[in-house]
């Protein structure tokens, strides 16, 4: 179905804000790093926010993904004075009791491991590498998709990371947010192709193949979590460049929503189905 310009009934385009979604002809396009925007965009985009001081806000692009930096080190904390208050590994029973993924207690009823397991961390590399990695994404990701989108393929993320550890590892308790960001990686990776923006690709590329080697060079590592989670953010950017593409008509940011949602709702229910 062919696009026209929302500013410009008469001129028909295949590009689309990558913002709000609205068709966009030539004369209404203004690049960024993160695709084209409409005008209207470019105008709120341009807003600064200031706190009481009068200093400029500078998280406000990606309030997301500082709220779940600030979970996973609350949680980390709490697992510290749980374990008695030291900072070096937690022991396995520690990340058990506060949340860890361990296969046979989701087969007994404890459904809610397949979310809590991506918030609980090994140790402070652990968290502080997973957390690092969080920022820089976040920080590319959820101002090109908006927070609704951004969250959603986070979540989605992290139970396509779940399904693939009882898959794979059901045996082992398995901790990190390390499939959720997997699927971040692999969601920039896509719609940075998409949006024909190759460089960024490539560094994200080289990044997710460096992280693939490490997960199956290292010891300890959930090979189930990394591939899992990979998977489940693909397959949530496609539906999103999909939509850029016209495929969804106006109403294309409730249908994204809805086969994100549905990414995460096939994990859940297929991570149940094999435990």
């Amino acid at each position: 179905m062919t696009q026209t310009c929302y500013r410009h009934p008469d001129r028909e385009t295949a590009v689309s804000c990558s913002s709000c979604g609205r068709p966009i002809c030539p004369d209404c396009m203004t690049p960024t790093p993160v695709g084209m925007r409409c005008p209207e965009c470019m105008r709120q985009q341009t807003k600064v926010i200031r706190n009481p001081t009068g200093t400029p806000g500078q998280f406000s692009a990606f309030p997301a993904t500082m709220v779940l930096i600030a979970i996973n080190i609350v949680v980390y904390l709490i697992e510290i004075a749980h374990g008695g208050g030291g900072i070096g590994e937690q022991s396995t029973r520690t990340l058990y009791d506060l949340g860890g993924l361990f296969g046979p207690s989701v087969a007994e009823g404890d459904w809610w491991r397949l979310l809590t397991s991506g918030f609980v961390h090994v140790s402070p590399l652990h968290i502080g590498f997973n957390m690092f990695l969080l920022y820089f994404l976040g920080r590319l990701l959820e101002p090109a998709l908006g927070t609704p989108r951004f969250v959603a393929v986070y979540f989605a993320s992290l139970l396509a990371g779940s399904f693939g550890v009882m898959l794979l590892d059901p045996n082992v308790v398995s901790a990190g947010a390390s499939g959720a960001i997997f699927g971040l990686a692999g969601a920039t990776f896509v719609i940075a192709r998409g949006r024909g923006m190759d460089a960024i690709a490539g560094e994200i590329g080289f990044l997710i193949v460096f992280n693939l080697v490490f997960t199956f060079a290292a010891a300890n590592i959930s090979v189930g979590a990394h591939l899992g989670g990979l998977v489940g953010g693909v397959i949530c950017a496609l539906t999103i460049v999909a939509g850029e593409r016209g495929m969804f008509g106006a109403r294309r940011l409730p249908v994204e929503l809805l086969l994100i949602a549905a990414v995460g709702a096939v994990s859940f229910f297929g991570a149940l189905a094999v435990a």
